[in-house]
This record gives structure tokens, sequence and C-alpha cells, in this order.
């Protein structure tokens, strides 16, 4: 490897991390704020289904958190899932990030119980089936040797999307989900050769 690629690849990992780290601050900040300051008060603005106003939380709700557990609880899997979104391109990222939270935050609006929809849960999950399925869609041997080390270190989470504990929106991970998987057919078919 040449100095000129060494120099490349750490240029690379140094924006990973800039993004990565960006997006943990500003969700651990806005969460800390939300709690001392508002006192919860900016999870308001999270998905509410079938209400008009609620359609704002597609954009907001990946970024508010109930409180400190359920932050922590979405950080290492958001940093790690997210890196390894990156990988192979770190423009994948932003669009898979696009993607899922469209497909997850209609997918809650329009199917989701009643009540306040928060957390980036549904975008970990996109990016859970975007890493799963990048492989099946891509067919090629990295991306396929990905899409088995994710399933074997984080396949347990696909139970997230069945309807198993009262007040997780299991909603939000299968539309996350979903939305994942169509990202990586999407970049698939952006990749091919024409």
């Amino acid at each position: 490897m040449s100095r000129d690629d060494t120099k490349s690849i750490a240029r690379e990992l140094k924006t990973q991390a800039t993004i990565l780290g960006g997006l943990i601050a500003l969700i651990w900040i806005l969460e800390l704020v939300d709690l001392f300051v508002f006192r919860g008060a900016l999870n308001s603005y999270g998905i509410v289904p079938r209400r008009v106003f609620g359609l704002r939380g597609i954009l907001f709700a990946p970024f508010l958190h109930g409180n400190l557990v359920h932050l922590m609880a979405n950080t290492v899997p958001f940093l790690t899932l997210g890196w390894l979104v990156m990988l192979q391109e770190t423009s994948d990222f932003f669009a898979v990030s696009a993607v899922t939270m469209v497909v997850s935050g209609l997918g809650v609006w329009l199917f989701g119980s009643p009540g306040i929809h928060i957390g980036a849960s549904g975008v970990i999950f996109g990016y859970l089936g975007f890493l799963l399925l990048r492989g099946f869609f891509e067919r090629n041997i990295p991306s396929i040797f990905l899409s088995l080390i994710v399933g074997f270190f984080y396949g347990g989470l696909i139970w997230g999307v069945l309807p198993a504990q009262v007040g997780i929106s299991w909603e939000g991970h299968l539309f996350g989900f979903l939305g994942g998987a169509l990202a990586a057919r999407m970049l698939a078919r952006r990749k091919q050769p024409a």
C-alpha cells in the first residue's frame, strides 16, 4: 500500500468519525437540553400517527429520546451499524439514512399505535436491513461477507420488528428495516454497470 493510499484511508476514516461523532453529539446535546431545560417537552415533536402535525416527526423523531437509558441503548448500535454502512462508501450513509427515515416515519405515521414515537431505533433497524440485504442485492464478495458478519453479530435484533414489548415502537423497527432493504435495492441498482 502506497503512502498516498494510507493517507486517503486515514482521511476517509477521519471523515466518517466526524460524521458519526457529530450526529451522536447532536443527539446527546438535544437530549440533555430536552431533559434539563425543556423537561421532555421536545418529545412532542415525534411522530404522532395519523395526525397532520405528527408528520414533522419524520424529520425530528430520530433525534429525540425518552430518557438517557433510551439514548444509551441506541448510541452503540447507531455508531457500529452506521460505520458499517459507510464502510464501502461514506455517501451510502446519507442515502440509507434518508430513505430509512422517510420509510420508517411514514410507516409509523400510517400504521403506528397511538402515542408519540421517538428514537433513532427506526434508523438503526434501517442500517440493519441495509447491511443484511446489501450482499443479496449487490452480489459481490465484500458485500456478502459484510452481510454475514452483521447477521452473526446483530441478527438477533431482527426480533425487534415484532410487537413484543409495550412502549417500544416495533412499527418503527419494522418500517425502518424495510426502508433499509429498499435502500439496499436502490443503491445496488445505482452501482450496477450499465
